[in-house]
């Protein structure tokens, strides 16, 4: 089985910006049962589906399969929520960890988000200094959430 164990964070600065090339996402989930979240992203010309259970702490289980980007479109366009989340990542390799700094867009503008995966819970990680708050336990920041609550309304 697949497990993500991610910890988020706010941005403190835009020092980021000229560390990584950013590459648009297009991502939207398809409604389910709470405790679950099927993703479909397209990520520049690449596309996946992504599977997720409940979190427990910073850890959940996580399946993630590449499909054809035309049937991930038609999906987004069709069967998946709105509003579409869109954003900008940039992937910045930090440390020996890679850091995907999330920029949104649309009904998210101004939100910016820095996630990392790690190998274990409770691993030790260096913060770049353009980190901020932790926000891995607060549900507002889950991308499966800006959907029904956009940070443009809080």
């Amino acid at each position: 089985m697949g497990v993500e164990i991610e910890r988020k964070f706010l941005v403190t600065s835009d020092r980021w910006r000229d560390l990584a090339p950013g590459a648009l996402y297009r991502q939207g989930y398809i409604p389910t049962q709470p405790g679950r979240t099927v993703r479909v992203r397209v990520a520049g010309d690449q596309a996946f589906i992504t599977i997720k259970g409940a979190s427990e702490g910073i850890a959940r289980s996580e399946f993630e399969y590449p499909i054809p980007i035309e049937d991930a479109n038609e999906l987004l366009d069709s069967l998946c929520a709105s509003p579409l989340i869109e954003k900008y990542r940039r992937k910045i390799d930090i440390s020996g960890l890679t850091w995907e700094v999330d920029e949104f867009l649309g009904e998210n503008q101004g939100l910016v988000i820095a996630e990392v995966e790690l190998e274990s819970a409770d691993q030790a990680i260096d913060h770049p200094d353009w980190i901020g708050e932790d926000v891995s336990h607060d549900a507002r920041y889950y991308n499966s959430n800006l959907v029904n609550h956009p940070f443009s309304r809080w």
